[in-house]
């Protein structure tokens, strides 16, 4: 299933992370920029954000997980984007989540990545609906979903955080 997981766009390589990813995967984790509104906002270090690593390249055999971003022109790693299976409220649902390295924000480059996943997701997975889990003060994140047509469903609190929940659903709008 991982060879399926490649997309590409104009600028961006979104392919499968491998643990030869490790120090760019640890340098986003130490970053407390980056990690402000990932769960609870703590960074990792190398060790811990290897063993996260490692249970994103496992994750992989079930057809989802987050994808390093390659920058094609700069030719390196600037991030990541994905479809992750997450339960909330007891129900699985399939999230789009994107981060990126802080000198990477303010590019478009979240909104290319992530336009790309939501049209991989509904046209080559058959999906129904995605989500994106964003905490309340994430405006970057939150106008990064507005701008792949997402809305906002509901407010929920999820793994302890509170959260807002952004949907869309397969043939919506999409351009």
């Amino acid at each position: 299933m991982v060879d399926t997981m490649s997309v590409e766009t104009k600028r961006l390589l979104l392919r499968p992370y491998t643990m030869d990813d490790l120090d760019f995967f640890a340098s986003l984790w130490a970053d407390p920029a980056v990690v402000r509104y990932i769960g609870e906002g703590v960074t990792r270090n190398r060790k811990e954000a290897g063993e996260g690593l490692e249970r994103i390249i496992e994750g992989y055999a079930s057809g989802y997980g987050l994808l390093a971003a390659w920058h094609k022109e700069e030719k390196r790693l600037i991030g990541h984007v994905g479809l992750i299976q997450q339960e909330v409220d007891g129900k699985r649902e399939i999230e789009l989540g994107y981060w990126l390295a802080r000198n990477f924000w303010g590019q478009g480059l979240a909104t290319e990545a992530a336009l790309a996943l939501r049209d991989h997701a509904f046209n080559a997975l058959g999906l129904k609906r995605i989500i994106s889990l964003i905490q309340p003060g994430n405006a970057a994140s939150i106008a990064v979903a507005e701008r792949v047509g997402m809305e906002l469903e509901r407010h929920a609190t999820f793994k302890g955080q509170a959260v807002c929940i952004y949907s869309r659903q397969a043939g919506h709008g999409q351009r």
